[in-house]
């Protein structure tokens, strides 16, 4: 795999390297900041609950508390994720970051549990919610904080392509409705004396915050099993090479996703009289295009006589 400067189509030259680091920077940005945020977020859902005795506030209370140590634990993973490949690992660390995603269902289902209970037993015993004002108030300034950090981490994600960063985002993403929510529970407890619409909006919100745990740990565990890239994109590489008028077909693509790296392997059919200094530059201009087309992807290409019969079998 070459390191040249890659061409942009305006001419400018960018460096690989320098787009890594640049990359790098906005991942640990991104997860300091989701770290920063949901400490301040605990800090005052802890004070408004406590003025409170709201349900549902403490629903939104411990989403935070597991946002936050989700997000400590992306911190780490994107730390080791960004770490160059080695000797002992070939093809990078990426998968820290699926893992970091997987390991975070686990705190979010276990959440999902702990606010059905909670909101069971309010059920059982409905109590009035007190000083609503405070806790609207608080939901107000975490939706605001929120959103800033999703526009932010939006961002990264555009730019790096980190899933532990898309993961984190969406608990966030989340947060934002389920904030709102509190604040329709609030109303509802406090102006009109519906009671049991505390608790209610709890269970919701429990629902939701489980099915984010299902769809993390189903992302999570398609990339840690080297799931291939969506036919849309496969159609894409596809039709890339084939776009290449020494390209007669094509066969054995793999594809795979390691963190925000993306891996291509395939098989490249040429007329058999080319020589080998022409099919080797052939090879590198597929190679070229695909890495304008899917940026810091590894592409690996064998080159082969067109029709030549290796006995694939159904893979192939």
């Amino acid at each position: 795999m070459r390191t040249d400067p890659v061409m942009e189509p305006g001419g400018a030259v960018t460096d690989q390297q320098g787009s890594s680091a640049e990359a790098a920077r906005l991942m640990r940005l991104a997860t300091y900041a989701s770290v920063a945020v949901a400490s301040f977020l605990i800090l005052v859902k802890l004070a408004a609950w406590l003025y409170t005795d709201s349900i549902s506030l403490l629903s939104t209370l411990v989403d935070s508390l597991l946002d936050a140590v989700a997000s400590l634990i992306n911190l780490f993973a994107v730390r080791h994720a960004l770490v160059p490949a080695d000797r002992e690992h070939r093809f990078g660390h990426g998968k820290a970051e699926p893992l970091a995603a997987l390991g975070q269902t686990a705190f979010i289902a276990g959440s999902a549990l702990f606010l059905v209970f909670a909101a069971g037993n309010r059920l059982l015993d409905l109590r009035p919610v007190l000083h609503s004002g405070i806790g609207i108030a608080v939901m107000v300034v975490a939706i605001v904080v929120t959103f800033v950090l999703t526009r932010f981490q939006a961002h990264v994600v555009r730019k790096t392509g980190s899933v532990a960063i898309e993961a984190d985002s969406l608990h966030y993403l989340g947060d934002i409705l389920v904030n709102a929510a509190v604040i329709v529970a609030l109303l509802l407890a406090s102006e009109l004396g519906w009671t049991i619409a505390d608790p209610l909006f709890g269970l919701a919100i429990a629902g939701y915050i489980a099915f984010n745990a299902w769809r993390i740990a189903r992302g999570s565990f398609d990339m840690l099993m080297d799931r291939e890239l969506p036919e849309a994109e496969r159609a894409r590489i596809r039709e890339i090479a084939l776009a290449n008028p020494d390209v007669r077909d094509l066969h054995d693509l793999r594809t795979r996703s390691s963190g925000r790296r993306t891996f291509i392997q395939v098989h490249i059919e040429m007329d058999g009289d080319l020589t080998l200094y022409r099919a080797h530059a052939v090879a590198d201009e597929v190679e070229a295009a695909l890495r304008a087309a899917f940026p810091g992807a590894e592409v690996m290409i064998h080159q082969d006589p067109h029709g030549l019969d290796e006995g694939h079998g159904p893979l192939a």
